[in-house]
């Protein structure tokens, strides 16, 4: 996939792959910011679940739970140490 700010290179949605990503926010990349863990989830419902275990703990909204670009279905999160994460499904 790519588009303007963002490259991601794998073949199957349920497989590692890698992406190199503009900061969502605009802001220069440090840690924190402009790197991120996607971890696939089997279903929407498995992402919905996820990220409200990780609102419940604790953890900072980055993107609630949705499609973003047609099949992909993702939420986005910041957890206690300011790392950003993610939840998909394709």
């Amino acid at each position: 996939m790519e588009g303007d700010t963002y490259i991601a290179w794998g073949d199957k949605p349920d497989a590692p792959a890698l992406s190199v990503i503009k900061p969502y926010d605009g802001k220069p990349a440090t840690i924190g910011n402009g790197v991120m863990v996607a971890l696939s989830a089997k279903d929407p419902q498995q992402v919905d679940a996820l990220y409200k275990m990780a609102m419940e703990l604790g953890a900072s909204d980055e993107g609630p739970p949705g499609l973003r670009g047609g099949s992909f279905y993702a939420a986005y999160f910041r957890d206690l140490d300011g790392n950003k994460l993610n939840f998909f499904c394709m």
